[in-house]
């Protein structure tokens, strides 16, 4: 509404404005007509342009204007009369000319300036190789926030504007798991901005023919030299396909699981009885269950257990022990 309230004033008041101050004639009105009907075309061009491109053009502009000025200064020092005379001119359309190319270059160079990201989020030391991408899977998992509180993780860590987005859509979904996964990964990502230790930055690249948002960020962080974090399954495939590192946070959870072996003594806290008769279960941190033989009795409290065996199944692995100082239950001799 605003906008039509503009175009009627400029339509109409700028042959108002023109008869009164230039001509109290036919071609007064005319020619504040045609002025605001510029006005108006300059405004619909504008409509589309993007405040940051609006802004980047008009600095080249002023850019190309300084040039302009220097190139003026630099043929008055070389003091030959034909060629001032032939610059002076040519001044106008040189000055011109200089303006409209630093603006049109200034605007069409704007998506290189997120390669600035790769010099000021290496620390200016290592290099774009210490550089992270997080992906979606990882910001929701967590688990790279205590990552990178332990130091384990070093250079700087970025994400695409798109990734964003779609924890947005996530954190407004109507399905309340989706909900919470969204809230979590902005929840991440505010605390990552707030660490000292590590350089966070979400950045404007996209690529715009690919729709696919993984197929995005691997091709990202391969224009970049940088790094994967995921626990995407999927991630780690297209990244091994493109020569690009994915560091999977899965696969450092499971390197650094606890290393047990058979007669081997733990501290375990039972906090449930076990499928068979006189078993109790307990779990380390990692989650690994640990069947605990005769430790039924000892639900709620910590005992002390000796490894029997280990046994390793698709949902991960089992630690079957026993309460240390108890024997196992002998059958009945045989004759």
């Amino acid at each position: 509404m605003i906008v039509w309230i503009f175009r009627a004033v400029a339509l109409a008041g700028t042959p108002v404005l023109t008869w009164l101050t230039v001509s109290k004639d036919l071609k007064g009105a005319a020619f504040g007509v045609l002025i605001g009907l510029v006005i108006i075309g300059i405004e619909y061009v504008f409509e589309s342009v993007s405040l940051f491109s609006l802004i980047i053009g008009i600095i080249g502009a002023v850019v190309g204007v300084i040039i302009s000025k220097l190139l003026d200064y630099t043929v008055f020092q070389i003091d030959n009369d034909a060629f001032s005379t032939l610059w002076l001119r040519y001044n106008i359309i040189v000055r011109y000319a200089l303006a409209l190319l630093g603006m049109v270059v200034s605007i069409k160079k704007i998506p290189e300036i997120d390669d600035l990201d790769k010099n000021i989020l290496s620390l200016g030391r290592k290099g774009a190789k210490n550089m992270k991408v997080l992906d979606l899977s990882a910001i929701v998992d967590g688990r790279v926030l205590d990552i990178c509180d332990t130091h384990f993780i070093t250079g700087g860590i970025i994400t695409p504007r798109f990734v964003v987005q779609e924890l947005h859509s996530l954190a407004e979904s109507s399905e309340p798991i989706e909900r919470a996964k969204g809230r979590r990964g902005l929840d991440i990502l505010a605390r990552l901005q707030e660490s000292r230790d590590i350089p966070f930055r979400v950045i404007d690249r996209d690529i715009k023919d690919v729709a696919d948002n993984q197929i995005k960020l691997v091709t990202i962080a391969k224009e970049l030299g940088a790094s994967i974090v995921t626990i995407d399954f999927n991630i780690n495939k297209l990244a091994a396909l493109e020569n690009v590192t994915a560091l999977n946070i899965n696969d450092l959870s499971m390197a650094l699981k606890p290393v047990v072996l058979p007669g081997e003594d733990m501290s375990v806290f039972v906090m449930k009885e076990g499928k068979e008769k006189a078993q109790g279960v307990g779990y380390l941190d990692d989650g690994t269950m640990i069947v605990i033989e005769d430790g039924r009795e000892y639900i709620g409290k910590k005992v002390d257990a000796s490894v029997q065996s280990i046994l390793q199944t698709s949902q991960g692995r089992i630690i079957f022990t026993r309460v240390k100082g108890k024997a196992a239950v002998q059958g009945p001799k045989q004759p």
